[in-house]
Parts: C-alpha cells; sequence; structure tokens
C-alpha cells in the first residue's frame, strides 16, 4: 500500500513537471495569475501565431486573432474605466485621447516587450526565423489576445487587475501624457516653419489579407524620402513615418 503510494505521488509529481505545465508556470508567474490546467487551452490559443495554420494542425480560428477580437474591446473597457476614476477632474476630450495612447500599439508592445512574451508565441515551422516573434503588431495583438484568455477564464474584475497593475507597473503614465500622438501635425508645423512644402505621403507596399492588410508608408519633404513606417492602416502608417521624419531630423540636429 505504502509502495503504491508513493508512485502515485511521483507520477502526480511529473504530471506537474511536464515541459507544457512549466510554460504555463512561467507565464502564470508572469501575468502575476495563476493558470489551471482545465485553462491551458485557451491560453495555448491566446499565443498561436496565425502561421501555426501552415502546418496544417489548426484552423485559422484556433489562432490568437478571435481572443484578439475580444481581448480588444474588453481593453477599451477597462482603460476607460481606470481613466474615469483616476482623473475626475478632467474632460471627455482629454480622457479619450489618454486611452488612445495607453491602447494603440506602441504601448502594448511596450508592455509586451516587458512581460517577454514573445518568449512563449508559438508560430509556424515555415514562419520560423522570420522575427516574427518580435513584431510590433504581433506582439501587441498577443497583450490583447490574453486579455481576453484572463477575462474568459477568470472574469473581469482578474482582467482590470491585470491592465492595471501593468499600467502602474509598466507604464509611466505621466509620460504617456505628455507623448505627442499627432507626428503628422508636428512634421507640417516643423514643414511651414521653415516655409518648406508639406509632407507628401505615398504607399509603397501593402501586403497581408483583406481584413488584417499591413500598409507601408514613406513621407517625403521636398521631394526627399524622410521617413518610412507600416501599420494596419494607411492613417497609422502615416503616422509611424511622420515619426521617423521627426526622429530624423532630431538626430541630424544633434
Amino acid at each position: 500500500m505504502i509502495e503504491r503510494f508513493k508512485r502515485w505521488l511521483r507520477i502526480e509529481s511529473d504530471s506537474k513537471n511536464t515541459p507544457h505545465s512549466i510554460r504555463f508556470k512561467h507565464l502564470g508567474d508572469k501575468l502575476g495569475i495563476i493558470i489551471l490546467p482545465e485553462h491551458n487551452k485557451i491560453f495555448e490559443q491566446a499565443l498561436r501565431h496565425r502561421s501555426i495554420v501552415d502546418n496544417e494542425k489548426f484552423d485559422s480560428f484556433e489562432t490568437y486573432e478571435r481572443l484578439e477580437f475580444l481581448g480588444d474591446a474588453v481593453l477599451d473597457l477597462i482603460v476607460t474605466e481606470i481613466l474615469f476614476e483616476k482623473f475626475p477632474a478632467e474632460n471627455e476630450g482629454f480622457l479619450t485621447k489618454l486611452r488612445a495612447k495607453i491602447v494603440r500599439g506602441d504601448t502594448l508592445y511596450q508592455m509586451a516587450q516587458k512581460l517577454d512574451l514573445n518568449t512563449y508565441l508559438e508560430i509556424g515551422d515555415r514562419a520560423a526565423g522570420q522575427g516574427i516573434e518580435y513584431s510590433k503588431s504581433v506582439l501587441s495583438d498577443v497583450y490583447e489576445s490574453l486579455i481576453a484568455a484572463i477575462y474568459v477564464t477568470a472574469g473581469y474584475e482578474k482582467a482590470f487587475q491585470f491592465v492595471q497593475n501593468n499600467i502602474e507597473t509598466l507604464l509611466n503614465l505621466e509620460e504617456v501624457v505628455n507623448q505627442v500622438d499627432n507626428y503628422k501635425s508636428v512634421l507640417m508645423e516643423y514643414s511651414q516653419s521653415l516655409k518648406l512644402k508639406l509632407p507628401k505621403y505615398s504607399v509603397v507596399s501593402e501586403h497581408g489579407p483583406g481584413h488584417n492588410k499591413t500598409f507601408h508608408v514613406a513621407v517625403f519633404i521636398e521631394n526627399e524620402k524622410m521617413g518610412e513606417g507600416s501599420g494596419k492602416s494607411k492613417k497609422q502608417a502615416e503616422q509611424q513615418a511622420a515619426k521617423a521624419a521627426l526622429e530624423k531630423i532630431e538626430e541630424a540636429a544633434r
């Protein structure tokens, strides 16, 4: 009887220390949550890039994209609630702009990097080595999909606590408040101050399926290319191109 009990204990211990279970233990520690074994599947999906469909083991709906869709909406509500409580004397315009700064790709990417989410991402064999796990758009999407996974498995309150903790510990909210959020406007003002022609934006390329395109845009001043940027929309790509141009101008002025 004692020997059988010892064997059972060893089996239980081994099952808790498989690479699979250790991975989710580490992820849970990183996120500050407990991932129960019965919830592993949904967290696997939250970390599964669409390139995995090439392996013919999964359908597209089994990647992180569905969860990202949900996470995007949950994140918007959580950040809205946090800002509403944190800034009782600010008007709707301030709150809307600050929310946009927090939920945009750059900020989510910053938090995803600090959580080392790239180390947990599952990608397809043919996409390996392409640096997908370091992509800004991918990591910001994965951050949202994980919010959805927490929301689905543990409820709104846990998802709220996760986002609130990230904002408090991974971001400098004062810096976010003061961030420039319209690089195109700043670049236009720069051009006007030097009596130059206004910046012109041109789509260099676009790729991806219709529902999930990525646009690559270049910005020119006086026919000189000043910067390039990418985004999920032309408007977003233009902002990134303008930002790159301003960084180039700042670097040249040093």
